[in-house]
């Protein structure tokens, strides 16, 4: 794949006579090899679910709804200089996902064609999401990071939101390939976390 890739940005001028790249196009074309491979590691692709981290507040009805993922604001709020896409796949409340659901999560996790991705995902199922994806064989060589909130973005300063974002950001850049779940600064496995219902903070299922 590489080699086509980088194969068709080289001018004639880079080979010579008889076809062969000559040292400098070698070179040119080991660059431009490397450069990609780079990007296809260090490229960040995030998944937007919904969950409470997206909700809005309507003050009419007291009601929490769904409308635009706040992801955008928040990357500029928090002036990340990080190589990150956003794409919107479902904006649900956890508690109301399906397996259908899961699986296009799977399914678009197993098509991405970057190493580390971030979800972000209503709490109260969190660690179900993170158990499918774990089975899945395709992923064994991503980094993959679910994270949410227990109170909205839209609620200011209140909300857990923008701390959790930013653990997670760094746990996928520094993390082994893998599933995981951070919240509330730390990191666990997928097979070692649960939500405590009494606390609302996640926590290991044992201690290492």
């Amino acid at each position: 794949m590489y080699e086509l890739y980088v194969d068709l940005h080289l001018t004639d001028k880079s080979k010579n006579q008889y076809g062969v790249l000559s040292k400098k196009g070698r070179n040119k074309r080991e660059n431009r090899c490397n450069n990609l491979d780079n990007r296809m590691k260090e490229k960040i692709v995030c998944y937007v679910t919904g969950g409470t981290f997206d909700k809005e507040y309507n003050m009419i009805t007291g009601e929490l709804y769904f409308q635009n993922t706040h992801l955008h604001d928040m990357f500029k709020l928090g002036r990340s200089t990080l190589d990150i896409t956003i794409r919107t796949l479902m904006m649900v409340d956890s508690l109301e996902m399906t397996d259908e659901d899961r699986q296009l999560i799977t399914y678009n996790c197993e098509r991405c064609p970057y190493e580390k991705i971030l979800i972000t995902h209503g709490t109260d199922t969190m660690v179900i999401t993170a158990s499918v994806l774990a089975k899945s064989k395709k992923l064994k060589n991503k980094t993959i990071v679910l994270t949410g909130a227990m109170i909205p973005y839209e609620f200011g300063t209140s909300s857990d939101g923008f701390f959790n974002l930013g653990s997670a950001l760094a746990f996928v850049q520094t993390l082994p390939p893998g599933v995981y779940v951070a919240m509330n600064g730390r990191y666990y496995n997928w097979n070692n976390v649960q939500k405590n219902r009494q606390t609302g903070y996640f926590e290991a299922l044992k201690e290492d």
